[in-house]
């Protein structure tokens, strides 16, 4: 017996600066998590960079037209993500020796923006979504590592789907776990092959992704979930 598993996988072409602060500073990341009520908690984190063992660097992150999302066994829909955009630290320890060439990075959440699909940014064969089809992304994680010397980018993504019809149909929220590289990654269904950083800071990222069934009928229907005999 087979499964038809649906996936999600999206290629993203993006721009990755990292800068390394003159002074050694306070930096403060703001993680803000949404529970299953109305109420939403907030959790704050200090980091102090002040280790003369380390070096502390600011990653921006911004993404660029040209991306697609392909959902399930469905055509790619054409994905203009120009405008999003992030900020992160990131520190490179040198403690135990000179420092591997790994950039760990974290970005901060309340900093984070990914354009949503809808009509002006988004195309399914070729025609634009119409007006009243939306689709949010609501980031939950963005962390990683990024290789200065090699350019290879690994960076954990989570984050909530949101898909609306106007004001008459909402999905409830899809959550998307995947890890975004510039390496080949493989799915089920979908596959994607990135670009490493250029010496502009320039890259391609792609993530595949198997998701959980919701609690809707039709959005499981729509996406191939559950699991199905064929």
């Amino acid at each position: 017996m087979n499964c038809k598993i649906n996936s999600l996988s999206s290629p993203i072409p993006c721009k990755l600066c990292t800068k390394k602060p003159k002074l050694r500073r306070r930096n403060t990341i703001l993680f803000s998590i949404s529970s299953s009520g109305k109420q939403q908690k907030t959790i704050s984190t200090s980091t102090r960079i002040e280790n003369p063992t380390s070096e502390a660097y600011t990653v921006s992150f911004k993404t660029e037209k040209g991306c697609k999302l392909a959902i399930s066994r469905y055509p790619d829909f054409e994905y203009d993500a120009e405008g999003g955009m992030g900020t992160g630290i990131a520190a490179k320890v040198t403690e135990n020796g000179p420092a591997n060439n790994d950039l760990p990075v974290s970005f901060d959440l309340e900093s984070l923006y990914i354009p949503p699909l809808t009509s002006s940014t988004a195309k399914f064969l070729g025609l634009p979504l119409p007006p009243f089809l939306k689709i949010e992304v609501v980031p939950e994680a963005l962390h990683g590592s990024i290789n200065q010397e090699s350019g290879k980018v690994d960076l954990e993504f989570k984050a909530k789907f949101l898909f609306s019809a106007g004001s008459l149909y909402k999905a409830p929220p899809l959550l998307v776990k995947t890890v975004l590289t510039s390496e080949e990654t493989k799915g089920t269904m979908k596959s994607g092959r990135g670009r490493r950083l250029d010496k502009e800071g320039k890259c391609r990222l792609v993530g595949v992704a198997t998701v959980d069934p919701i609690d809707d009928f039709f959005m499981n229907s729509f996406l191939g979930i559950p699991c199905v005999p064929c």
